[in-house]
């Protein structure tokens, strides 16, 4: 299965906790993402990847199911991979601490029908950004992983991120992905905080977020949504170039084109999965 293109909300879930995953599945989450990396401890990344993969040994209709393994080259990714490789029910691997496009080629080598996803969370990882995101035909988006960038970087608040984010953006665009979607906000009690940083980060060209707890994704998907304001402005906008063709000024003298048109039905489909 492969991820819905409106996919607005991605719920991590340590791997290590099977009756987590479980409510993680029922939570209305649009992808769940079973986490053998961050989120379980060493001497527990063995049992979280005999369960996962267990878990994956059916194919799951509804969410799509994947998998961040560990780092590439540590102890852990090798026996990830090999866990993993044929399971009918894994939809894609997020490979974290991606530096270089080679990375991303030799998994999907290794696993040549298995969607990927590459985290940049270090300088020379977004330096590479673009490499990275056109690296292999596999590979379905890139996306920053913060908590480690700003270790790597000295970044001690958002401004020093502003760069980054930016940059992953425009290497996503430019490699014809997928919008990236937007790095955790890490405390999960903080719903206003969270809203607010959605926002800064749909300004920013993301598209949808990844999620620590079930009650983040509900503010994540009104924060994504378009707003009823702007649905019908794409509207009016489609409904224009349809009657005229080509570039054209609508009545309150805004310049249409082909580019804004293409935004104006992107923003339409995205809306569609409000009433679907």
């Amino acid at each position: 299965m492969t991820t819905p293109l409106t996919a607005l909300t991605w719920l991590y879930v340590p791997g290590d906790r099977p009756e987590t995953v479980a409510k993680a599945l029922r939570s209305g989450a649009d992808v769940v993402i079973v986490d053998l990396e961050d989120a379980v401890a060493p001497d527990r990344k063995g049992y979280a990847r005999s369960a996962t993969a267990e878990l994956l040994t059916e194919r799951h209709p509804s969410p799509p199911v994947h998998v961040r393994v560990n780092a590439l080259g540590s102890p852990f990714a090798e026996a990830d991979l090999r866990a993993l490789a044929g399971l009918p029910g894994l939809s894609a691997l997020r490979l974290p601490k991606i530096t270089d496009p080679t990375e991303v080629r030799n998994v999907a080598q290794r696993m040549p029908d298995v969607p990927l996803y590459a985290l940049l969370e270090s300088a020379l990882g977004i330096e590479h950004a673009h490499a990275i995101a056109v690296a292999h035909p596999s590979l379905r988006g890139i996306a920053l992983g913060e908590a480690d960038l700003c270790a790597d970087l000295g970044v001690r608040d958002d401004a020093g991120l502003a760069w980054p984010r930016s940059r992953v953006v425009v290497a996503a665009r430019a490699a014809g992905l997928e919008p990236p979607v937007q790095s955790v906000h890490p405390d999960v009690r903080d719903l206003e905080g969270l809203a607010a940083s959605c926002a800064r980060g749909r300004a920013l060209g993301f598209l949808g977020r990844t999620a620590l707890h079930p009650r983040q994704l509900p503010v994540i998907e009104r924060a994504f949504l378009p707003s009823p304001q702007e649905v019908e402005q794409a509207e009016e906008i489609v409904k224009a170039a349809a009657a005229e063709g080509g570039a054209l000024a609508l009545p309150d003298g805004r310049f249409v084109d082909a580019a804004v048109v293409a935004a104006a039905q992107r923003t339409l489909s995205l809306a569609s999965r409000a009433t679907a």
